[in-house]
This record gives C-alpha cells, structure tokens and sequence, in this order.
C-alpha cells in the first residue's frame, strides 16, 4: 500500500462545506412543507434563504475551480465497466472481490459515481436552484411577484429534495466501501488515502 494525496484543500473544503448546506437546506426545506419542526417556521425561512445563496455562491466557485483546474474530467461520464461496476456494488463487494475500477489521483471516481455526480452537476442541482429562487423572489416574504400558481416548481422542488435525501443515503453507506471501512472518510478528512501500487500507474 501507498499513501497517495486523491483530495486538494479545496475539494474537501467544497464537499464539507456542500454538505452541511445539504444538510441544513434539507432539514429547514422539509420543516417549511410542514413534516416536522425544529428551528420553527419563520427560523427556517431565513435560514434556507441563506443556505441557498450560500450554495449558490459555493456551485460558482466549485465550477470556476472545476474548469480552470480540468478537473471536471473526472465527472464525465464513462461507458467501460459500467456493468462490472454495478455486478460489484450487488454481489461482488460482499465476496470480498477486488473493485473492478481502481482508484487513482487521476481517476477518483468510478463509472457510476461519474454518472450520479454528472446528474447532479447537471440536473438536480441547477433544478434545485432554479425552483428554489423562483419560489423565494415569487413567494417569499411578501409575495414581491405575483404568480397564480406555484405548483409545479414547488413539486420540482420537493422532487429534487427527495432525490437528495436518497443520495445523501446512498451516500453514507458507500463512504464504508473503501479497503477499510473508514478509508473513504480519513481520505476526505485528510486528503490522503492507502492504494495499492498498481492502482497507482
């Protein structure tokens, strides 16, 4: 095994950041639609407001840095080994099996990770922008536009939202995938992570 830096200051300075805004703009989105309480409605009203300015401002600094970098290759989606990738995550990770598409400093993600993060970038997040301040500038706080009807970007929006609760899930449980089960967390925490030689050339 080699220690091989996979993760810059900003990327996981970019996923931490992203992910408490995640997190807080699901938690306040869900109370503002009414299925629980925590910080109380008109509290979460400002605080989602503000979690998705910040999420704004953070996704035009993640782009600027994706492109003038190159690293937005390694969100481009692959067609080799989608199926072994995905014969992997269904039977051969629990059979102990090597991983089907190694990870390298060059290539940090493999093809289904590619083309979830893809749909992300591409679809979920700007949809999730989109309805969110036309619901904001068309709603909130005193209705400074009229709309007759705000359904369906309320429905994107809440679709969106549930799209994001499912990869935030799916998520969590494939942060456990690595050589050890805490491998994938040390690596965003540090920067670092063991690979094997071979995965390195």
């Amino acid at each position: 095994m080699e220690k091989v830096k996979i993760y810059s200051r900003f990327e996981r300075f970019w996923h931490w950041t992203q992910m408490v805004l995640i997190l807080l703009l699901g938690i306040t989105g869900f109370e503002i639609h009414g299925s629980f309480e925590v910080f109380g409605f008109e509290t979460s009203v400002r605080l989602h407001s503000a979690s998705g300015w910040a999420f704004l401002v953070l996704t035009i600094f993640a782009a600027f840095w994706m492109i003038v970098t190159g690293q937005s290759r390694q969100f481009m989606p692959v067609r080799n080994n989608v199926k072994s990738q995905i014969m992997y995550y269904m039977s051969g990770i629990f059979k102990n099996e090597p991983h089907p598409v190694p990870k390298t400093a060059e290539s940090k993600l493999n093809p289904l990770q590619r083309i979830v993060y893809f749909g992300l970038i591409i679809l979920v997040f700007p949809v999730q922008l989109i309805t969110g301040f036309l619901y904001l500038f068309f709603h909130y706080p005193e209705k400074p536009f009229a709309l007759e009807s705000l359904e369906t970007v309320a429905v994107l929006h809440t679709l969106g939202a549930f799209l994001l609760v499912v990869f935030v899930i799916v998520h969590l449980y494939l942060i456990t995938t690595g050589h050890t089960i805490s491998s994938n967390l040390k690596a965003m925490i540090t920067g670092y992570e063991d690979l094997e030689h071979s995965e390195n050339k």
